[in-house]
Formats: structure tokens, sequence, C-alpha cells
């Protein structure tokens, strides 16, 4: 028998979509598929490169537990450019999702509470259960770049409040939030004295406005585990590497997880990570401006569908639009499926605040993009 507190825990929806998709294609349907946040561009040729020689150079043993220090100094070097007084010792090297499920388990006790984004990425809430704690989500604002509801938040705080895991840009809404939504979050934390895990895997790619770590706000440099990495902002989705920045003392009770677990991450792969932090910018930029023109597409195109309405987002590389249809979002991501050719992860797969939502990744081409929102115009308008 499965242990108990696996037993509840749901598959991944949008790993379950993605397997569905090719499932279908290898029937010979044919499927455009818009349900997974990977980029479409190769990594850029210095990071291959950086890695293949660090192979060459016999560089295939084990590593340090907590990362080549080489790449946590240049780790560091980032959040000293936003002002935090750290150095290598700040830093864990780790896959950005592990990261997330390694500070969970080491800081949270069963029974404590952990306030999660409604919606919010699927992962976060059955890593959460793993960890023995239980989950306190909190309703969203559409209209505020999907920021909590004041009231409501402050309402979800209690003595039993361990942790806020703040998504920010956030995967699904694309929502970035502005200062006074971090300060509304920060005087919380400060005042009932708990901890903030910030999930910054998406931070480079902002196209209006700016990404704020709030670890930089007052009093929340001590109180702060941000996590990132490589993922998404150098198309690196494969190498599945990322850090953590914290304090020091953080950074040794999850490095224990880290020892008894993944022991070290591959240091040829870190080799190609500093390549990607310490090279040229120029890849990233220009994805970035890539990304920027497909949202407009997304944007434009998908507002033109009756029923359908898109606020831009701001971060990110998804469209969380909302539909005004008199089914659910799991039914209509089943219809896009099945009768239009078009896979979109349904606003449902990430929590109740996503009903009436469907998630629309636009980490693909423009001329993908085109066709599958013309598919979906022209079905959902014969049918709606």
């Amino acid at each position: 028998m499965v242990a108990q507190r696996i037993k509840g825990i749901p598959p991944s929806m949008t790993i379950k979509l993605t397997d569905r998709v090719r499932e279908l294609k290898r029937e010979g349907k044919d499927i455009l598929s818009f349900t997974i946040g990977e980029p479409d561009f190769p990594t850029p040729p210095h990071i291959v490169e950086a890695a293949i020689q660090a192979l060459r150079e016999g560089k295939t043993k084990y590593a340090s537990s907590q990362g080549v220090l080489e790449l946590r100094e240049a780790v560091a070097e980032e959040y000293q450019k936003k002002g935090l007084d750290f150095t290598a010792k700040n830093i864990l090297i780790t896959p950005a999702k592990f990261a997330l499920f390694a500070t969970l388990q080491s800081l949270v006790d069963p029974g404590e509470e952990v306030i999660l984004q409604d919606p919010c990425w699927v992962s976060y809430e059955p890593m959460v259960l793993m960890a023995g704690g239980r989950v306190m989500r909190v309703e969203l604002d559409p209209l505020e770049e999907f920021s909590f509801l004041p009231e409501k938040l402050k309402d979800s705080v209690n003595g039993r409040t361990r942790i806020l895991l703040l998504n920010n840009p956030a995967n699904p809404t694309g929502g970035v939030l502005r200062k006074e939504h971090l300060m509304m979050i920060r005087d919380l934390a400060v005042d009932h004295d708990f901890y903030v895990v910030a999930d910054e895997i998406y931070e480079k790619l902002v196209y209006e406005g700016e990404h704020i770590s709030i670890a930089t706000l007052p009093g929340m440099e001590e109180r702060t585990i941000t996590v990132s990495g490589f993922s998404k902002s150098y198309s690196m989705t494969g190498w599945r590497i990322g850090w953590i920045a914290a304090p020091e003392g953080f950074i040794k009770d999850i490095l224990r997880v880290q020892q008894h677990t993944l022991t070290c991450l591959p240091p040829f792969v870190q080799a190609g990570a500093l390549a990607a932090l310490k090279g040229p910018q120029e890849p990233l930029n220009e994805m970035r401006e890539a990304f920027r023109k497909r949202r407009d597409i997304v944007v434009k195109r998908l507002n033109e569908i009756d029923g359908v309405s898109l606020r831009p987002p701001h971060g990110t590389f998804y469209a969380f639009f909302h539909f005004d249809y008199p089914i659910s979002s799991m039914e209509l991501s089943e219809m896009l499926i099945e009768k239009a050719g078009v896979a979109l992860t349904p606003g449902s797969a990430f929590g109740k605040g996503g009903e009436s939502f469907m998630r629309f990744s636009f980490a693909t081409s423009e001329d993908k993009i085109e066709r599958g929102i013309e598919r979906m115009k022209r079905f959902l308008e014969e049918t709606f």
C-alpha cells in the first residue's frame, strides 16, 4: 500500500496533458499544444560549449553538495547587485523545483500552515502536503496583477502560519507584483513572524514595470528564502539546475536534505550554468523580446474571440485568459483538444481561483500561436 501522505496527492495536470497530447500525436492527430512552460529556443551555444569543455576536462565526478564555488559566487553577485549582503555561503546550487521541495521539508513541521496564491503553480500544494504541512489558499485579484486580496490575506494568517510561498512573476497568471503589493506581505510577515519562500524563476522575463525581490525590502532579508534558476530565462529546462539564496542558517539546514537525496549536481552542468551568468546576455535579451512580441500577438488575437478576455501579462510566457461560457475549464480543455486540436491547461488545475480561466503558453513560435488561436476562434464561436 502506498504511504498515506502520498495517496491523496494528484498527478501533475500539466504533465498529464502533455502526455495526452503525445498520445494523440502518435495516433496521427494534428494537435497544437500550448500547455507546457518550456521555451522553444535552443540553449545558447556558449553555455553548451562550456558544459562540453567541462566534460572534456574530466569534470564528471562528485562536486561539493552545496555547489561549485565559482558558480555560487556568481549567483551571490546577482543578489549583491540587488543590495543584499550575500556571499557564496548564502547560495545552494540545486534544481529549482527540488529547491522548493527541500526548503519545505526543512522548514515545515506537521500541522503548520503554508499560504499559497490561488491560483498558483500545480506543484506547490503537493510539496506542502508531502512535508506534512497544511495548505491555506488565498484568493487573488485579477484586476491588480493577480495580487493577494488584502483582507483575505490578513484573515488567512494565524498562529500556525509558518510560510507564505510567493511566486513573482507568477505562473499561471503572468502577474508581476508592484512594491505596494510586496509591502503588504512584508508587513504581515514581520508582524506575525513567518517566513516567505519566494519563487522567482521568471524574474528575468518581465515586459513592463520591474521585478522586485521581496528579500530586498526592510526586515525581509533574514526571513526570505529565494528560489530561482536557469530553466526559463536561458532555455535550460533539461539541465535541471537552479539555486536557493538565503541566510546561511537556512542554507545549512536545507543542505542536509540535499546531502541525503541528490548529493550534488553534476559539475559539467554547473559549468554550463556559470557560463550562462558570466557570458554574453544577448541571447537572454533576444528571447525576452521574442516572448514580448508573442505576448502582444496572443493578447490581440485572444481578445478578438467572443466570450474571451485577457489582460496583458507583464511577465512569464503565460496568458491566463478568462472565458464566459457555461462549462468548466476542464470541460473546455477537453473540448478544445478533441474538437479543435488545441491543447490548453484548464485554470482549475491551478486551484479553485483558476476556474473560468485557461492558461495559454506562448513559449512557442508565432506561426503556431496564430494557427492555434485561429482554430480556437473558429471552434468557440461556432459552439458558443
